[in-house]
Order: C-alpha cells, then structure tokens, then sequence
C-alpha cells in the first residue's frame, strides 16, 4: 500500500511538470494575481487529473469507449475552449488584480480559477492517455483483490502529487511578482494569452482536420 501510494504521487509529479497551457496559465495567474490564484488554477487541474486516474484505476469502459469515440470533438471543444481563455487573458488589463494580496489563502475568489483549471484538462482526452502511460510505466497494479483503502490511497497520492506541484510552480513564480511593472505584466499577459490561444487553436484544427478527414472517407 505504501510502496503504491508514493508511486502514485510521483505518477501526480509526471503528469503534472509538463508546461502545456494550462501551465502557462498557471504562471500568468501567479504573476498577476499572486500565489493562491496560481494554485487555484492547478488545482483544479489536479481534481480532473484524479478523476482520470480514477477511469485508468478502475478502466471505467463507458467513458474510455466515449472518449475513444469522440476523440475528435474532444479535440475541437477542447480547442474552442483553450482558445477563448487565452484571448481572454490577453485582453485582460492587469492593473486590479497587481494590487491583490500574495498571502490571501484560497477563497470563493478563487473557485472560477479552480474551475478553469478543471474544465482545460478535463476536455483534454490526452490526460487519459498520459495517465494510462504513467500507470504503465510505474508499474502501478493493486492486483485483483484491492480494497476501497487501496483505491483511495492511490487516488490521495496523485493528488497530492499533482497539487504539490502546482503550489510549488505558483510559490516559485509569485516571488518574482513584485518585481514585474505594469507594461512588463501587460506584455507578459499579452504573450500569455497569445501562446495558449494558439495552442488552443492548434487542438481546434487537429480535432476539425481528424472530423471533416474521417467523414470524408465515409
């Protein structure tokens, strides 16, 4: 159980170091609203990553077959809604939010940056598969006769694993805040914003391309 549960918050830690979008905004977050808003964001990044590790644990078929079904239009929503989150942070004025507290703790404040962070990995069908691979790869198995304890000790290891980075990421980036002016921050928003609506887009035409290819040969 032990050996499983320190497995599982390393599988968190590899599922989580890898800067895509949601990690650019992430840092935009720490850099202009502070620590907790930065966590926020990854946070709710590691409730979705839980969640997938839970279909992987338990290789829920239902919902794997769904995804596998509609990769596609997952691709494309996904896109749609990276897309419209990186605009709005590069059209976003960051001169309220430089004057916020670093030390404020989570609040209700921060619950639409938790579900942001929710909503932009959960609508990413390659958390599954990268979960599925780390799972693999660390040759996590509870065997055949696992218990509920089990279960939840490793799903308690991933997020923590995963939030530990996240509160790590933002902690490291928030210390840079104060030294960042207004133009810096704006510019920093600006290309921010930029980089995730085109990563976003990246995803929108990937998913288009894979539709109009796959009806074509219908």
């Amino acid at each position: 159980m032990v050996l499983n549960f320190l497995k599982a918050i390393l599988i968190g830690l590899a599922a989580s170091i890898p800067l895509g979008p949601l990690g650019i905004v992430c840092i935009q977050k720490a850099l202009s609203k502070g620590r907790w808003a930065g966590f926020a964001v990854g946070l709710g990044s590691s409730i979705a990553d839980t969640f997938y590790a839970a279909i992987a644990l338990f290789s829920v078929s239902f919902i794997s077959e769904f995804l596998d079904r509609n990769y596609n239009w997952v691709m494309l929503i996904g896109g749609v809604i990276i897309l419209l989150i990186g605009l709005q942070i590069a059209l976003k004025n960051p001169i309220k939010d430089l004057g916020r507290s670093n030390t404020e703790v989570l609040s209700s404040r921060h619950v639409r940056e938790m579900g942001r962070g929710l909503l932009m990995t959960i609508t990413n069908p390659g958390a599954l598969v990268l979960m599925l691979g780390l799972f693999a790869f660390f040759h996590l198995d509870l065997g055949s006769s696992y218990s509920t304890l089990d279960v939840l000790f490793v799903l308690s290891g991933i997020l923590l694993g995963t939030a530990t980075w996240w509160f790590l990421l933002s902690s490291g980036i928030s210390l840079f805040r104060k030294r960042f002016r207004l133009r810096q921050m704006l510019f920093i928003n600006r290309i921010s914003g930029m980089l995730i609506a085109l990563l976003g887009l990246a995803s929108l035409a990937e998913g288009l391309a894979r539709i109009i290819f796959h009806q074509s040969l219908l």
